[in-house]
Order: C-alpha cells, then structure tokens, then sequence
C-alpha cells in the first residue's frame, strides 16, 4: 500500500534536513573539525549563517547561489547533498514504510551520502564513519527481523576480508598499493548491515560502474591506468542498488544461467 502523499511529502523534507547537517559533516570532517561547534558559517566571511538562510533547496535558490554577507559562491554540493539524502529518503520510506527497517537503512544511506562526497574530493573515508557504522551495523542486528547478528558478522568478516585479501594480492604481485583501508573498511560496514549476501553483489557492481567511469575518465582526459580514483562512490551505489533491487537482479541472473545451463 502506497503511504499517503503528506507521509511521503514529510519524508522528502526530513531527508533534505538531515542532508544540511550531512553537509556540515562533509564540510568539516575531513578537517577534524566539531560538527557541532561553532554553528554553521560562511567558509568566506565571518558570516553566522541564520535559520532563513538555511532551509535546504530553498534558501540556496532565494540566494542565488551566494553569501547574503559577502556574495561568495555557494558550492552546488550543498543542495546537491540535501536533494539526494531527501530522494533517497522518500525511496526508502515508499520501499519500507514506517518501520525499523526504514530507519536503520536511513541511517545507512546518509552515511553512505556523507563518505560518497568526501572521498570524491579527498579521497579518504573517515573512520568515524566506517568503524563505528561496523559496531552499530551489527548492534542492530540484534532488533531487527529478518537480520541475524549471524548474518551481520559473516557481513563484516566476508566484507572487510575480501578486500583485504584483494589489497594484499595486488601489494604483493605489483609492490604497489592499489586500494585504501578506507574501502576494506566500509565493505565491512556495508556487511554488518546488510549481511553477507549482499557483499558480492556490491564487489560487482561497484567495480563494473567503477571500471566504466574510471576508463572513460582516463579516455576524455588522455591518462593512462595510474590515475587514482576512489572507490567508495561505486561501492555506496553498489549498496543502495542492493537495497532497491539487489534480490531481483540476483533472481534475474540465476533464472538466466539456468536457461542456459538446461
């Protein structure tokens, strides 16, 4: 049953409240800064910015794109951020409904929301994000149906060992580093939860999106295969695409092999 348009409506507006603060997160994080303290402020100005020049979307389009203090660019990840954490918030809430599973899988998305932008301009994936997420992936896994602490921590091993065990096949064949702690470490994440069957099916769909846009990137810009690109962006798609349709894609694929295989 389809939740009704306001519930709907509600959840847009909260995904897009909780994607300003994920923008502070972004913003900040990389930096070691407090999230919290001070409040939000032009990076240009000494600027405080108000609650009117807040509201996700709206004040970025009454602005113009500018500082109301200085008339600095706004960077367009601010309403970038809070438009994608409020789509995938209505998504999942029409997927799930109000239930402990939207809330777990919103929590989730927005961390995969917050380490997507960040590795895209420091390539780096904070701990703070990757490890604790390990502790509260598995935690709740204890409350939610279908969902076993089992499954979560053969998430975590398979997750976190299969990329370590990839790193450590390429360190040691070429003597270079090919992939970061960062990545081995949310794989794990994404495995506490949402379990070990989902863990080869992000493998493949983040290194085949990953693969794509890597080659066509080193095409358009003439670069050859040492051009670093991170790989947390392919592997939070190859999660979210889980969520929606990982089960029919898998479905999908086992009913296309046993057609052929008969």
């Amino acid at each position: 049953m389809t939740p009704p348009l306001i519930y709907s409506l509600f959840a847009f507006l909260f995904g897009s409240v909780v994607g300003s603060f994920l923008n502070v997160c972004i913003c900040r994080m990389p930096k070691d800064e407090s999230v919290v303290s001070p409040p939000s402020h032009c990076p240009y100005c000494p600027y405080q910015i108000r609650w009117y020049d807040n509201i996700p979307l709206v004040s970025y389009l009454l602005l113009r794109g500018k500082c109301r203090g200085c008339g600095a660019h706004i960077s367009l990840q601010y309403p970038l951020v809070e438009l994608l954490n409020g789509v995938l918030t209505l998504l999942l809430f029409l997927r799930f409904g109000p239930t402990p599973v939207f809330g777990v899988l919103f929590l989730f998305c927005s961390a995969l929301v917050v380490i997507t932008f960040i590795d895209i301009e420091h390539q780096i994936i904070p701990d703070e994000i990757s490890l604790s997420g390990i502790v509260v992936g598995f935690i709740l896994s204890f409350f939610l149906k279908g969902h076993t602490w089992l499954n979560s921590l053969m998430g975590i091993l398979l997750g976190g060992g299969t990329l370590l065990l990839v790193a450590y096949a390429y360190q040691r064949f070429t003597g270079k580093d090919g992939m970061g702690g960062g990545d081995i470490k949310l794989l794990a994440m994404m495995g506490a939860f949402l379990g070990w069957k989902a863990v080869p099916f992000i493998i493949f769909a983040g290194s085949l999106v990953g693969s794509v846009v890597g080659i066509s990137i080193m095409v358009l810009q003439k670069k050859d295969s040492k051009l670093a690109i991170p790989f947390g962006p392919y592997l939070a798609f190859g999660a979210v695409l889980y969520i929606f349709y990982g089960k029919t894609l898998i479905r999908w694929y086992l009913g296309l092999s046993g057609y052929h295989q008969g």
